[in-house]
């Protein structure tokens, strides 16, 4: 019997908990296909190199090669190809199955929702508000909920979780009222705390989401967040699309203009154009079905920063 052994868990191939977990996060993936499928989403293939790629707002170690004269990074996201790809296209919208490779510092070691290597959803529609992405992900969340409540009642049950089906609209708070009420630990305290998913709009981060033209100093950006302490589900934003706008912001945060030099040509030429999106992480979905507390857990083969990779 082939066992396989991480640094957070051990599987069997005939393990009955192994196989009710790959059983929910097939029908899991299955549940979100076909949403976006209705939707009428087109689908794009994931970029795993890339020149450029999502410069974050917090710092990874380096994740790059070179191959040839070129250098290329490990995509962190697909962002930048999601902009060009939305612009270039005339449907709803556009997403992504991504695998996503983000080199984290130790100290997540032990938040038990991070991995260095994931997969995400990572969703772009056309010309929608934040109100539209919301909406639409609420339906997206409910839906793949419902449809897993129904399909893999037995194998939910295996891992003691309980599916609550949430109802709409999710409650939204403020990232600036919410840090000055409960300090820098806002997020974590307002997911342990809440029963329900819910909301956190306006933070201050990457410049390709979109200025709040009214309030200097704000951003027209949403983080979705799971109940229970399970802490963040989704990050994402309307986006700035305008080649000046984003030139002075990649230079107001001391990037260099030339390492995003083709994503700039388009928006220089008016290939970028008004979206709205997000990348829903699949993992932390999957722990949040089965109510995990380490994220490496619910994964055959994790990798989980400052811990040893086994296979």
């Amino acid at each position: 019997m082939l066992e396989i052994e991480t640094t957070r868990s051990s599987f069997t191939y005939d393990d009955t908990r192994l196989m009710a977990l790959l059983k929910i996060q097939t029908e899991m993936l299955k549940s979100i296909h076909d949403f976006l499928y209705e939707k009428k989403l087109v689908q794009l293939m994931p970029v795993i190199l890339s020149p450029i790629t999502d410069p974050l707002n917090h710092s990874v170690y380096d994740a790059s090669i070179t191959y040839g004269e070129q250098k290329f990074q490990l995509t962190k996201s697909m962002i930048f190809h999601k902009q060009l790809a939305i612009g270039a296209t005339s449907g709803p919208g556009i997403y992504i199955m991504s695998p996503n490779v983000r080199l984290e510092k130790e100290t997540m070691q032990q938040s038990g929702r991070h991995l260095f290597e994931f997969s995400q959803v990572d969703i772009e529609l056309r010309g929608a508000s934040t109100q539209d992405f919301m909406d639409f992900m609420e339906d997206l969340i409910i839906a793949t909920l419902i449809h897993i409540k129904q399909k893999c009642s037995d194998e939910v049950a295996i891992f003691e979780s309980r599916l609550k089906i949430p109802s709409k609209p999710f409650r939204v708070y403020n990232s600036f009222n919410l840090r000055e009420q409960f300090g820098d630990d806002f997020e974590q305290i307002m997911s342990s705390t809440s029963t329900d998913f819910f909301w956190i709009m306006d933070y201050t981060r990457e410049f390709y989401d979109k200025e709040d033209p009214e309030r200097k100093g704000h951003y027209i950006n949403y983080d979705l967040f799971y109940p229970y302490g399970f802490n963040e589900a989704l990050s994402g934003g309307e986006r700035d699309y305008e080649y000046k706008i984003l030139l002075r912001k990649i230079k107001e945060r001391n990037q260099d203009p030339q390492i995003f030099d083709f994503y700039l040509k388009a928006a220089k030429e008016g290939k970028l154009t008004s979206s709205a999106g997000g990348g829903l992480g699949l993992e932390r979905f999957l722990r949040y079905i089965l109510k995990k507390s380490n994220i490496g857990d619910i994964c055959l083969f994790p990798k989980i920063p400052g811990q040893k990779v086994r296979i």
